[in-house]
């Protein structure tokens, strides 16, 4: 798990693109019918089925190509993409969702302020980092949903979990996978790192539910069944350590069912750093 100090130094890339974000990656499957077909750093996961397919997260504009290149390489179909789902509406996880939206002619679904913040491309003046972070080509979002509702499309069943504290509409997505006679409970969890413009204030009394939606945002992930953890950006919960692991011949690298609660442990301890820092006036 990354120190304080490392996500600090993570989490400030979020206001602006590396180069690497848009560099090709092939994609891979995580287990059974749960595959990763991002670029390089940025995760977007393809979850399938004969009856279609659920798409998370379309991170980057520019990055649209080369998302529907590595749908076709595992050979499926664009068009067979039924729903787009979201972790966070910030540019670098939801700026190529309106063009995956129109090629695929799938409905995109959301939080309420997730959607929110989709419709007006990303600016929305409730995110912690409202200003800073690049704005995107508006979403059009079919349908909100609320904690714990059920995404389906065919036999899959994706449940949103809202999880509000890197942005309101943070939402942490479940479903089980299966894959060689081996089920798993694979957990995409959002972003949990409490980053923010000038002048934002978690502890802002003012706003209670900042700082109480983000610790219950944090129980909740701590909680949830979790063989397989990823994150929108990989390398914040040690994913791509452990996928060169399984590449490197260990069969169930992936599989670490202590990941979600250590994951959300170290961003509770982040947090509780960043409210010092607040409360003390810096």
């Amino acid at each position: 798990m990354i120190p304080f100090s490392g996500a600090l130094a993570l989490a400030s890339t979020l206001f602006a693109a590396p180069a690497v974000w848009s560099e090709a990656q092939a994609p891979y499957r995580i287990h059974g019918n749960t595959w990763n077909v991002g670029s390089r750093g940025l995760a977007s996961i393809l979850v399938t089925s004969d009856a279609g397919h659920v798409l998370i997260d379309a991170p980057l504009a520019q990055n649209a190509e080369l998302i529907e290149a590595n749908v076709r390489a595992l050979g499926f179909r664009v068009e067979d993409i039924r729903v787009i789902l979201n972790s966070h509406a910030h540019f670098d996880h939801a700026g190529g969702i309106a063009r995956l939206a129109r090629d695929s002619g799938a409905e995109v679904r959301a939080s309420a302020a997730g959607a929110r913040a989709l419709r007006s491309g990303g600016d929305d003046p409730d995110d912690p980092q409202h200003g800073s972070a690049d704005p995107y080509a508006p979403v059009q979002v079919a349908a909100t949903l609320a904690d714990g509702d059920v995404v389906r499309v065919g036999d899959l069943a994706l449940t949103a979990h809202l999880t509000p504290g890197h942005t309101p509409g943070s939402t942490t997505w479940t479903w089980r996978s299966c894959g060689q006679a081996t089920c798993f409970d694979i957990v995409y969890a959002d972003s949990l790192t409490a980053l923010s413009a000038k002048g934002y204030r978690y502890s802002d009394p003012a706003h209670p539910e900042r700082l109480a939606g983000f610790r219950r945002g944090l129980a909740v992930v701590a909680g949830l069944p979790c063989d397989i953890l990823v994150t929108p950006h990989p390398e914040a919960s040690g994913f791509d350590q452990r996928l060169a692991r399984r590449e490197a011949g260990e069969a169930d690298a992936l599989v670490d069912r202590g990941a979600c609660r250590r994951y959300a442990e170290a961003a509770g301890q982040r947090l509780d750093a960043r409210i010092e820092l607040e409360r003390a006036g810096k």
